[in-house]
């Protein structure tokens, strides 16, 4: 059992993550402005209200932790694709200094297909519409998290979800490391974080950043 940290943690795939997480047995504590309404009560999770840029805020809610979960979001809004966002690197550069201060060293973190070397490989509709009109501006800023990740010196994954769905679990999904098989395929986010939490204990993708399908 791990005491693990989830990042944005009050709703979408944050919230299936302290769901998965507690299901799975670990000690789960869930970090969000809004962690008092977290409709999950369990005696293994501790609700944290902070701001996930809050350096202090993030030093103490790492006390004892083994393992930590970023699965942070920006609204799905026309305003956010005009202007873009910087909450992605701002938040992961406060959280990388918090945990070599507490010598946290396990970091998982949600970035998306279209980040890093992933972009351009979501299909036609993804890369040639969607993305450009929609995505880019949140997705520069993606990009900037995964240098951060990736330079930090923890022992990182990052993990490029395809289109988020809320469906069930299936346990039926792909963690792909061949560009040649990514694409925005649907997966739901009960699926990716079942993903996220066995990867804390399994460690396959240490240093990795797969594209995850269902």
């Amino acid at each position: 059992m791990a005491t693990i940290l989830v990042v944005g943690a009050s709703r979408g795939t944050g919230l299936e993550t302290v769901r998965r997480a507690l299901a799975a047995g670990h000690r789960v504590r869930a970090l969000a402005r809004s962690a008092a309404k977290i409709p999950i009560e369990d005696p293994n999770l501790e609700k944290i209200t902070g701001d996930a840029t809050d350096r202090t805020a993030l030093v103490n809610a790492l006390e004892g932790v083994d393992a930590v979960i970023v699965t942070l979001g920006v609204p799905a809004s026309l305003s956010t694709a005009l202007s873009g966002t910087t909450l992605f690197s701002t938040a992961t550069r406060a959280l990388v200094d918090a945990m070599k201060e507490k010598g946290v060293r396990r970091l998982i973190a949600i970035t998306g297909i279209g980040a890093g070397e992933s972009r351009g490989h979501g299909g036609p509709f993804y890369d040639w519409i969607a993305f450009p009109l929609l995505l880019k501006r949140v997705y520069d800023d993606k990009d900037l998290q995964e240098q951060i990740i990736r330079q930090s010196g923890l022992d990182w994954t990052i993990v490029r979800p395809g289109l988020l769905t809320d469906g069930p679990m299936t346990g039926r999904y792909r963690a792909l490391l061949d560009p040649s098989q990514w694409r925005a395929d649907q997966i739901s986010r009960a699926d990716v974080a079942d993903f996220l939490v066995k990867e804390v204990t399994e460690r396959k993708f240490v240093h990795k950043a797969p594209v995850l399908l269902g």
